[in-house]
């Protein structure tokens, strides 16, 4: 379809930019049963959303002049959801509209509001801004809405997901009622349906063909990388692919600054979008990406929503997005008005699963492989060279007088090598990426089907009885290894004696150690240790047991002691050794610590302790008394 039905005026303009045929979505709006009506349309980012809701309110806002009158209040009022996105309606509109004589003024967030007032007062017949700006200035008074003929919402999903539901109603409820409203969205959730019904009337709903297509000029691809080798994949895909404009997709402020410095850092002229730049620094990098003096842009979700880029080829997800609702919205950016594009997911192996999961819920087919190597990039750089525009195109009479002087004073294959290196200084060197493991792609049950069962598996166990027979074979066929040194073959060896055994846990890990650092020994002079109930015994190399001796025997503090052993042999011991005497420093084994309350209370008589307040009562604590229990005491409130 072609834009014969549209005003004069804008035809002329669309003829100056060579529109030809209109998009899908364009051409369902100039429709003639759309004219005139409420329209509720969903359609993927880059269809030509914004010329469409110009086209569609131009017989509004005209009503059959060909040009619009001195500007006043304003007959026309956009909403989208960021800056980037309502500048750039901006300056549609005004190509658009600019033989209809009609003035589009922009409010948005972080520029000069007083500015923009004047601008307001100075009259304006369209106007263009974010939410909470718009709002402000309607607060004040300084935006007048009384002769409103058309309110539009672009990307009114992206609106509704960024909280500002309450600011679109504020907005909404202000304009005038029999005002025409147009909502555009890429999806209609029930959000968007909900906010239709309460401000449209008799909504016309347009889907257009490309909205169940998805983005069919957008080439998918799943890049299979290591999670710290994703800098260098971005690297060399910039390199292989070598794009006039690249978009690169972090999922936070900080990755953005990093990526954006490694870039710069490798010699890629990069720029970066991110919440934390001020306005003017998001024009100065927009504007370095229109003019060409950057090529890559580096950019979160919110900074990048709704721009347009120029000559954007390439869209790369250094970090997978977070839905598949996000990875469309990022994708849209190339791809735009019929041009093709390349979107690129970097898929870390921990991640595969959610990258599968979030297509198939897009409903898109990617090519999965690896990063392109540095040897394919050099290969690629050779090819471009010999088929360079600078050595085919013909050269001025200046160039060839220099090419001659060369020649008198240079063989032709320094010349050459020269150039050479003159092309490669310009060029960012690619990184050494090792190919990674080639996932299976095929669908998660058709892989699970495959596994072998359980019941199949070679030399697998049957039933319960075959399992513990067969792990009782394997037990007696491999016994468990002892704890601690292996049994001593010393047989000079002198015995000595521990004050710890098994009630203090006496373990090897910690005993042999200790021995060594009491006796200023080494464990090859160890030989065997036995445990029992209150002591432990060991062996002790002759060499060195004299002066084990005088150094162990000298320490007669410390919880763990080392003495001579009364019993030489070292046998078993079916019993612990008696109790030493009360006053004995060479047989202090451990006792058994008596229960709580009888160390507590022990020897102690009525009236003599105090316990909760009360005096203490030996007699409270008998079971078969009543009563023999203490009171619980009340934990204090926090």
């Amino acid at each position: 379809m072609t834009f014969e039905t549209t005003p004069s005026a804008l035809a002329r303009a669309l003829a100056e930019r060579d529109y030809k045929d209109a998009t899908p979505v364009q051409a369902a709006v100039l429709e003639p049963h759309a004219e005139g009506r409420d329209l509720l349309v969903s359609a993927q980012t880059g269809s030509g959303k914004t010329i469409a809701y110009g086209l569609a309110m131009a017989d509004t806002l005209l009503e059959g002049a060909d040009t619009m009158g001195p500007a006043g209040s304003p007959l026309a009022l956009v909403v989208a959801p960021t800056r980037e996105l309502a500048l750039q309606v901006e300056r549609e509109l005004s190509w658009l509209y600019h033989y209809a004589g009609a003035r589009v003024v922009s409010c948005v967030g972080g520029m000069d509001p007083g500015r923009e007032r004047r601008a307001l007062a100075a009259g304006a017949h369209i106007v263009v801004g974010t939410p909470g700006r718009l709002r402000d200035h309607l607060e004040r008074r300084a935006l007048k809405v009384s002769s409103l003929k058309t309110a539009v919402l672009d990307e009114a999903d992206e609106m509704l997901d960024m909280g500002f539901r309450e600011d679109l109603e504020f907005i909404l409820e202000t304009t005038p009622p029999e005002r025409r409203t147009l909502l555009f969205s890429a999806t209609l959730p029930k959000a968007i349906v909900n906010l239709a019904s309460h401000y449209q009337k008799d909504a016309l709903r347009i889907a257009t063909a490309g909205e169940a297509r998805g983005h069919a000029d957008i080439e998918y691809r799943a890049i299979r990388i290591a999670p710290h080798k994703i800098e260098r994949a971005v690297i060399n895909l910039l390199r292989f692919l070598d794009a006039p404009g690249a978009l690169v997709f972090c999922n936070t402020r900080h990755a953005v600054r990093h990526m954006e410095a490694m870039l710069l850092e490798r010699g890629f002229a990069a720029v970066a979008l991110s919440g934390e730049l001020s306005q003017s620094e998001r024009n100065h990098a927009l504007q370095a990406l229109r003019d060409g003096r950057a090529r890559v842009c580096v950019a979160t979700d919110v900074a990048a929503r709704g721009i347009d880029l120029p000559n954007l080829d390439l869209v790369i997800h250094a970090e997978l997005p977070n839905d598949a609702e996000v990875l469309q919205h990022r994708s849209g950016r190339t791809g735009r008005a019929g041009r093709k594009g390349i979107s690129i997911l970097l898929v870390p192996p921990n991640r595969r699963r959610r990258a599968e999961e979030m297509l198939g819920r897009a409903k898109i087919q990617a090519a999965w492989g690896n990063a392109p190597s540095a040897e394919e990039i050099r290969k690629l750089d050779q090819e471009r060279l010999l088929q360079s525009a600078l050595l085919t195109e013909p050269g001025s009479e200046d160039d060839l007088s220099i090419a001659d002087a060369l020649l008198t004073q240079h063989d032709a294959r320094s010349i050459a090598a020269a150039f050479v290196k003159m092309c490669r200084a310009k060029l960012p060197a690619p990184e050494e990426i090792e190919d990674e493991p080639v996932f299976d792609q095929r669908p998660r049950n058709e892989r699970h089907d495959e596994r072998p069962r359980r019941q199949d598996r070679e030399h697998a166990p049957r039933d319960r009885q075959s399992r513990d027979q067969s792990r009782d074979q394997e037990r007696r066929s491999n016994p468990p290894r002892e704890r601690g040194p292996a049994p001593s073959t010393m047989t000079d060896g002198v015995w000595f004696r521990l004050n710890v055994g098994r009630e203090r846990k006496a373990d090897p890990k910690w005993l042999l150690p200790e021995i060594c650092r009491q006796g200023e020994i080494t464990k090859k002079d160890v030989g065997a240790i036995r445990i029992f109930d209150t002591e432990t015994l060991f062996q002790v190399s002759a060499k060195v047991a004299e002066q084990f001796a005088a150094l162990t025997t000298e320490r007669k503090k410390g919880g763990v002691r080392i003495l001579p052993a009364q019993d030489q042999t070292g046998e078993s011991r079916a019993r612990p050794a008696a109790p030493p005497a009360q006053n004995d420093e060479a047989n202090d084994a451990p006792r058994k610590e008596a229960s709580f309350h009888k160390r507590k209370f022990a020897g102690q008589k009525h009236g003599d302790k105090k316990f909760g307040g009360k005096k203490f009562d030996n007699n409270r604590f008998d079971k078969k008394k009543p009563g023999g229990y203490p009171p619980k005491r009340k934990k204090p409130s926090a």
